[in-house]
């Protein structure tokens, strides 16, 4: 696919259309890599995106307490110290 480099203020960019934005779903950021002569340019990927919000969420629902002890009854802590 050819496309054209344009002029951005003192810079210069590409414009990707809409059908490739959501072909490989670039939202907002890309990350863009260089490598033997090409630049590689991929969307970047966020997989904790929205846990903030899912873990107030969860607070707000009491569903943010523990299932398993965080201290065993055998585990010897002094050895950590």
């Amino acid at each position: 696919m050819e496309i054209s480099v344009i002029k951005i203020g003192n810079s210069k960019g590409i414009r990707l259309s809409k059908m490739l934005l959501d072909k490989y779903n670039i939202q907002d950021t890309v990350e863009l890599i260089l490598e033997k002569g090409q630049i590689v340019i991929k969307p970047l990927s966020r997989p904790r995106k929205g846990w903030e919000k899912a873990f107030k969420r969860m607070a707000g629902n009491g569903d943010d307490r523990l299932l398993i002890n965080d201290v065993f009854e055998d585990e010897n802590l002094e050895e950590w110290k």
